[in-house]
């Protein structure tokens, strides 16, 4: 069977999309996990799906899956490079645009150029909507890590902010972006028993109090070039210690986003560009 696709990336965050409107297909993960084969497939960090809603609200059905075939709940990156992708594709010619996800609604608008604004709704904080353990909500959590490699502190724990922007995220300070533990630390917490549903680790640094620096290690996925709710998460991190204004932009390896949060019970908006790589049809 052939499938049409289209490979697109935002900041070096780089997906497959697959319009499953036009086309009649359903893939098994194994076969998304060979599609993700950067060697024998295309590679991509995520599959991107656009299919018909379910809700009457929205325009389109958004899927995300990850390189190892498992679907997630949500992914900024990859909304405003499927919005591009729906407005070159001629699927749509609105210039807002709704996005039913697995996390939640998404209301997107196309800006200037190539870049697309996305309303990624309110930051959950509770830890049971995280889901992360814990009697209760605080700025910050420590956690204990089994690595012996890592000494944070005297207790081998490691102090991290848990957040929701659609999906799961956790946010640890540090002082050195370029030096972060990405490597050593965010397999140990991707898969930490205190995140039921596992999670995204940022390693945030903070330049100023209107810029910040950050690496994001991604479930199933490893180190990615960006990240847009780990971006929204570092923010609301930063956000509720004090230490940053209500718009900060976000230094990522792939290139800088946009976050605007006003605060605690607010909308959190994102801002970026968006790319088209290629086009072409596989054989699955």
């Amino acid at each position: 069977m052939l499938v049409r696709f289209t490979k697109m990336h935002g900041l070096g965050n780089d997906f497959v999309v697959i319009d499953l409107i036009s086309q009649d297909i359903k893939l098994r993960e194994e076969q998304m996990r060979a599609l993700a084969d950067r060697h024998l497939g295309i590679g991509y960090d995520q599959l991107l799906t656009v299919e018909p809603p379910s809700d009457p609200e929205a325009d389109f059905l958004y899927r995300i899956f990850n390189a190892n075939g498992r679907e997630v709940e949500q992914c900024g990156n990859g909304a405003r490079c499927l919005i591009l992708f729906l407005r070159e594709m001629g699927l749509t010619a609105k210039k807002s645009i709704v996005l039913e996800t697995k996390g939640g609604n998404l209301f997107c608008k196309i800006e200037e150029g190539d870049n697309v604004s996305v309303n990624m709704g309110v930051p959950k904080l509770n830890p049971k909507d995280i889901p992360f353990l814990s009697e209760k909500t605080e700025v910050f959590y420590d956690i204990p890590v089994a690595n012996k490699e890592h000494q944070q502190s005297e207790c081998n724990h490691v102090t991290l902010s848990a957040i929701n922007i659609g999906n799961p995220h956790a946010v640890i300070g540090v002082e050195d972006i370029k030096i972060a533990p990405l490597n050593e630390l965010g397999p140990i917490i991707e898969s930490h028993s205190s995140f039921p549903k596992k999670v995204n680790v940022s390693f945030m640094e903070i330049i100023n109090r209107g810029e910040i620096a950050l690496r994001v290690y991604e479930r199933g996925v490893g180190e990615t070039l960006a990240c847009g709710t780990g971006a929204c998460a570092a923010v609301v991190s930063g956000r509720l210690q004090g230490r940053l204004d209500p718009k900060v932009k976000v230094h990522l390896a792939g290139g800088s986003l946009y976050i605007h949060w006003p605060g605690q019970n607010k909308d959190i908006h994102m801002t970026g560009p968006a790319c088209r790589v290629f086009e072409g049809k596989i054989k699955i």
